[in-house]
């Protein structure tokens, strides 16, 4: 539709809390945006928020619908046993229940969670050495970067223990043979953080065009200062509003 919303979903505008739309319209604009620079997968992986309040209640993607289709009032409302809480047409995807529960039940601060199948992202963590400190935003990431064994499409609840311990604390995440994660406490964070590293791994890849042994690693004791530099994070909050409004210019509708 010419406005983004999506035949036969009412909107859930004032039916909901305030903080529950909030975070409705967060994640939508989280989908378009990875739309919108070319990260989705037709209508696979999955970006999740966390429902403010005690209950762990989270919201995910529609299955079935494109990135570039989700809006605030068609995101399917679950809780951490994959029960969907609210009257929906749509289902959800199994592997997307797995990794997000698993992440939004370990860890508070993980408001929003990210993971992509970019064909970058995917690449670097296919490489045995993951990702290598060769530019700047990769400094940034690797400081903050855990890694996670393929283990099979994650359908297999038993790998959330794992899942989790691998991550720990760190924001962002390689999993090996499968893509690229990042976490936020806010969904501006989380953008940043997935920015950041989606861009690292697309810079290694060109990188290498020219061989490895010709590759020039940032100096240790650069990359010594770099963590220094950062050692609060990259906040996402300039560059979230910036955002939101390419979103209305290139590919508005998210918040209905």
């Amino acid at each position: 539709m010419a406005d983004g919303s999506v035949a036969g979903v009412l909107s859930l505008q004032g039916k909901v809390s305030a903080e529950e739309w909030q975070a409705r319209v967060d994640l939508a604009a989280l989908y378009r945006l990875v739309a919108l620079y070319g990260w989705d997968d037709l209508i696979y992986t999955h970006i999740s928020a966390r429902i403010p309040g005690p209950e762990h209640h989270f919201l995910i993607n529609p299955y079935g619908l494109l990135f570039e289709e989700i809006t605030a009032s068609s995101l399917v409302k679950i809780d951490l046993d994959g029960n969907i809480l609210q009257d929906t047409p749509y289902f959800i995807n199994p592997a997307g229940f797995t990794i997000h529960s698993a992440i939004h039940a370990a860890r508070d601060d993980a408001r929003f969670v990210m993971h992509l199948h970019s064909d970058d992202g995917v690449a670097v963590a296919a490489q045995k050495e993951g990702l290598l400190p060769l530019s700047q935003h990769a400094l940034i990431v690797l400081p903050r970067l855990a890694y996670h064994d393929y283990e099979g499409i994650a359908l297999n609840h038993d790998e959330r223990e794992r899942l989790v311990a691998d991550i720990g604390d760190k924001t962002m995440m390689l999993l090996r043979n499968h893509g690229t994660l990042a976490v936020g406490d806010t969904a501006a964070n989380c953008w940043v953080n997935m920015y950041y590293l989606e861009r690292a791994c697309t810079m290694q890849i060109q990188a290498m065009s020219a061989g490895r042994e010709n590759l020039l690693m940032a100096p240790d004791a650069s990359q010594a200062e770099v963590r220094s530099q950062t050692a609060r994070g990259v906040g996402g909050a300039l560059a979230w509003p910036g955002s939101l409004r390419k979103l209305d210019r290139q590919l508005p509708g998210y918040d209905a």
